[in-house]
């Protein structure tokens, strides 16, 4: 769509909205920012946009004849689209997009897009660097924390985008297009937003809806869905896999992980000269390799780049050891499945900080997953007390609840001995408490150094 002198509305003021209204700007269109919470004051709305246009902001309700004017609709991630007023758009026959469609739109070059449930952060990270490493212009956005937005209007012929995808934002894409995609897995989340697995499902596996039989798509073996899923996909299945030897696709084999195509076998790196822990990272190492690879990389490059990578900010990181303590930050195991990743890749007696806001999951399979690892497990947030009913009803009855994350971290010190680690991976989001994962990740690093 041509977006020139177009009346587009911007459906969220916050900084994928900002971003979604900034750009619009550039590309010509008379952006409006509309807000429904009737808190949010329009100067600030306008005060965090590039300044460089005049803006209209609509607060609380959005006017008939503003509604009957409009061109496009350009929603902000976190807007449900089964909200009445995002379905009377659709109803009034309105095109309505998402952040990563006005992107792609508005952008150029190569993309490389992955979504999943858990691990996309990591594996973007990695693409990123990867692409980084072989290629001079390369933006590495969306999830990851830099929005596409606010960077497709820098992108040329020869661009590389690695783009985090979520869920939230596949939903509102039409005709966006990755070169190379990749599912990662897909497990229980976001049903407050999705309703039921299938939609997730649904929702998720649209990230190929736009590929062609010359693009390609990565895909988890071991994920049953995503096996069935890749046996039908129109653009070519590479599949990965970390407990089988595979035909054809990436797999790890003891501690070296191997890319086998149809003509050769090409051993990629072996599991010890990675400077990131677990089984979980290993598949985001496969699916980033393989990505890379159809993506034009030599394997030479890739090899390189993957050895010198190390964990992102919130997966896993290593904080500090005190006392002869271990303190690991997994703020982004925001779901009961990351968070069994986060115990997994324990190689000591633990001490877990879990619990934040509700998000409709099922707690018993996290639970299961303590193996014997789990010494205490620390609980804070609004789903402290569904939690610790979980973990009892299982039989592990260790659990101290908590005010807040400074109480649960002084908690952990007095009762970690030599040889324990402390481990933040809170298998919920941390809305409620903190504005976003990161903040909770930061919050507690400042408690722990402290």
């Amino acid at each position: 769509m041509e977006l020139k002198n177009k009346k587009v509305l911007v459906f969220g003021a916050g900084k994928s909205g900002i971003g979604a209204s900034d750009l619009l700007a550039k590309a010509g269109a008379c952006p409006i920012i509309f807000e429904g919470n009737v808190n949010t004051k329009a100067e600030d709305v306008i005060a965090k946009t590039d300044g460089t246009y005049e803006v209209q902001v609509l607060i609380g309700e959005l006017p008939k004849e503003v509604k009957e004017s409009l061109d496009l609709v350009v929603l902000s991630p976190g807007v449900p689209t089964d909200l009445p007023i995002v379905k009377s758009f659709y109803e009034m026959g309105l095109p309505v997009w998402g952040e990563v469609e006005l992107a792609y739109q508005t952008g150029k070059g190569k993309v490389l897009a992955i979504t999943g449930t858990n691990g996309k952060t990591t594996t973007t990270a990695l693409l990123g660097k990867i692409m980084s490493d072989a290629h001079d212009s390369v933006f590495v956005v969306g999830n990851i924390g830099t929005p596409y937005t606010s960077k497709s209007f820098e992108m040329q012929e020869d661009s590389i985008t690695v783009a985090e995808i979520s869920s939230f934002q596949l939903e509102t894409s039409v005709t966006f297009a990755p070169a190379v995609s990749a599912i990662l897995n897909i497990t229980e989340d976001h049903l407050n937003r999705h309703h039921t697995m299938e939609e997730y499902i649904r929702v998720k596996e649209l990230i190929t809806q736009n590929q062609t039989k010359d693009d390609y798509c990565v895909l988890n073996y071991e994920d049953e869905v995503l096996r069935e899923f890749g046996m039908h996909t129109v653009p070519k299945t590479v599949f990965f896999s970390s407990v089988r030897k595979l035909e054809e696709g990436i797999y790890l084999d003891g501690d070296q992980i191997i890319l086998k195509t149809e003509t050769e076998e090409t051993p990629v790196v072996k599991t010890g000269d990675l400077k990131i822990l677990g089984q979980h990272n290993y598949e985001n190492v496969m699916a980033a390799v393989a990505m890379a690879y159809y993506a034009g990389v030599s394997m030479e490059s890739i090899r390189k780049s993957v050895c010198e990578f190390t964990a992102v900010a919130h997966r896993i990181e290593y904080v500090t050891e005190k006392d002869g303590v271990v303190y690991y930050n997994d703020s982004k195991g925001t779901n009961p499945d990351a968070a069994i990743k986060g115990i997994q890749a324990m190689n000591r007696p633990t001490l877990l900080i879990g619990g934040g806001y509700d998000k409709g999951s099922s707690y018993d399979e996290w639970i299961q997953a303590f193996d014997n690892k789990v010494r205490y497990l620390v609980l804070i947030g609004a789903t402290k007390y569904a939690i610790k009913e979980t973990a009892e009803r299982l039989g592990f009855t260790n659990v101290i609840l908590c005010e807040d994350l400074q109480e649960a971290v002084a908690v952990c010190k007095e009762k970690a001995q030599p040889g324990d680690a402390v481990l933040l991976s809170p298998a919920c989001a941390s809305w409620g408490q903190f504005d976003n994962y990161e903040q909770r990740g930061d919050k507690f690093k400042e408690y722990v150094l402290a």
